[in-house]
């Protein structure tokens, strides 16, 4: 008997403790917000999703090759010397690759923040946004080059061809050196001093 009173005694007195946190907490100011209505600001150097300045990057790779989850992409083409173009990069400096390919896929990507840090012209950088979740993997993906297809193809072109002329003069370059060689060699034998008693003989 005495343990049945104590044990609702027990069960009383664990709902007025109950009450006493519920009503303490009832006449305090709310510290939650009717999200997504109303919002937390959120810090400038939070991890969120990335975002890439394409006329900041000079195609360095050097994100690429630091990402530790590999997910960054970078494909670039050199630019020619007669590129009617003469293209910048928007810190002023020449630009000497073209970037037709930078993607993120966001699916594997880990927030650490190297890519931002080895970045020298700070054209990839954190953003505070978070919410892009989706139903597919596809939409994780983005790609952040602002090259067409059409002017990629065009660059192609003019790189393979001035590759080639590049070619063409090496190759002709080295034919004159071995001609001038050769001949070099063949007057040196001429003015060998057997050469000239065998002359002198005759």
């Amino acid at each position: 008997m005495i343990e049945y009173i104590k044990n609702v005694w027990l069960g009383f007195w664990t709902v007025i403790i109950g009450m006493k946190i519920t009503l303490t907490h009832l006449f305090e100011k709310k510290v939650t917000v009717q999200y997504p209505d109303d919002r937390y600001p959120i810090p400038p150097n939070a991890r969120n999703k990335l975002y890439l300045d394409p006329t900041l990057c000079n195609g360095c790779t050097s994100c690429e090759r630091i990402c530790p989850v590999n997910c960054i992409k970078v494909e670039t083409l050199r630019v020619v010397p007669n590129d009617p173009e003469q293209p910048m990069i928007a810190d002023g400096s020449k630009r000497k690759l073209w970037v037709p390919v930078y993607d993120i896929d966001f699916a594997k990507c880990c927030f650490c923040g190297l890519c931002t840090t080895v970045c020298p012209t700070f054209a990839i950088k954190h953003t505070v946004e978070f919410e892009y979740s989706t139903y597919s993997r596809d939409d994780l993906y983005v790609r952040f080059s602002d090259m067409s297809p059409e002017k990629v193809a065009e660059k192609k072109k003019m790189l393979e061809e001035f590759q080639a002329k590049e070619k063409a003069a090496k190759a002709e370059a080295a034919k004159k050196a071995a001609q001038e060689k050769s001949k070099a060699e063949g007057q040196a034998q001429s003015d060998s001093p057997a050469v000239s008693e065998a002359k002198e003989n005759n």
